[in-house]
């Protein structure tokens, strides 16, 4: 996990940065900094830890955009919720009740201000929330319920690939802001790029030479990449994801495009686009900024070997022989 920086910052930090936000965007290059070979230099770790949720708060309607306030009220409650985590006294774990959980050391959540001040990352459907789901959508997503509901942990497979420590929980395809390791690196040569997650430490090799994509039938966990250049910017689209990934009740009709924009020297806009016919109405939209880390990369070893798993389906294996489901 990553502990390398922490949101705590005074609230006079976070207004001077409110008040940087608008000097940096003014700023910005109109020319980013290239490559010997003439491309966009996009090379880098960069950080896309945000407390902006995925979706606008039904209470923000139709605002995009917090003001400066806002956002500044927003930043410094998330300073006093980790005072208050550091300062809590610690608590033991109990057998069959609290099992505890990662403290506020390890969580890397970020700020608001830090960006676009924008009520949530979805930027479309303008009203930045999902679309609806489909008819067959809604019928998969009851299923899936129902399923987990009688069959917790009948077998490693009804769990998720992140708590299989397949894939991470924020490191998609598309990587979006979660609880600790956003960030990401980009290795680029004149026909690849590699884009690499520190959760989970997943890697895509990314051609740009043209190369077909893979058969339709061949079903990869991170799908398959084939990246282009539309002027500065960088476009990957990835198809043939495999549904056992379960990343949001996708199906292997899903469809993405990653759109990656050199800023300034210290900023990468990265967005992205979901389509899926089978499971939303319409494709969505979400950007997230990101922030170029000083700092290299942290091996993400998750639980190695998965010594996890048959202590998890032991538990189960134990409630269902009590028969009252109580260990």
């Amino acid at each position: 996990m990553n502990h390398r920086r922490h949101p705590f910052v005074s609230v006079v930090a976070v207004v001077v940065a409110i008040g940087l936000l608008g000097t940096m965007q003014a700023s910005a290059q109109t020319d980013p900094p290239r490559t010997a070979w003439g491309q966009p230099d996009l090379q880098g770790v960069w950080d896309f830890r945000s407390i902006t949720p995925m979706q606008r708060p039904n209470d923000r309607a139709d605002q995009e955009f917090l003001t400066a306030e806002e956002a500044a009220e927003l930043d410094q409650a998330a300073v006093e919720r980790d005072v208050r985590s550091w300062n809590r006294e610690a608590r033991r774990t109990e057998a069959g009740g609290n099992v505890g959980a990662y403290n506020n050391f390890w969580m890397d959540r970020g700020l608001k201000s830090v960006g676009t001040r924008r009520t949530s990352l979805i930027v479309y459907p303008p009203n930045g929330r999902m679309p609806s789901m489909t008819p067959s959508g809604q019928e998969r997503a009851q299923a899936r319920r129902d399923y987990a509901r009688e069959h917790p942990a009948d077998s490693w497979s009804d769990f998720s690939s992140g708590v299989r420590c397949i894939l991470g929980f924020n490191a998609g395809p598309p990587f979006t802001p979660s609880a600790y390791n956003n960030n990401m690196q980009l290795f680029q040569t004149p026909d690849t790029v590699v884009v690499m997650t520190e959760m989970v430490n997943t890697s895509r090799v990314i051609p740009l030479n043209g190369q077909p994509h893979l058969d339709p039938d061949v079903l990869q966990w991170s799908g398959d990449s084939r990246g282009y250049w539309e002027g500065d910017t960088l476009v990957v689209e990835t198809r043939n994801f495999d549904p056992k990934r379960k990343w949001r009740g996708t199906t292997a009709s899903t469809r993405l495009v990653e759109r990656f924009t050199r800023v300034d020297a210290e900023t990468l806009e990265y967005a992205f686009t979901v389509t899926d016919p089978e499971t939303w109405t319409s494709a969505w939209t979400a950007s997230v900024p990101l922030v170029l880390n000083p700092e290299p990369m942290f091996e993400y070893a998750c639980h190695e070997g998965n010594y996890s798993m048959p202590v998890m389906l032991g538990g189960t294996r134990t409630e269902e022989l009590a028969g009252d489901g109580q260990p």
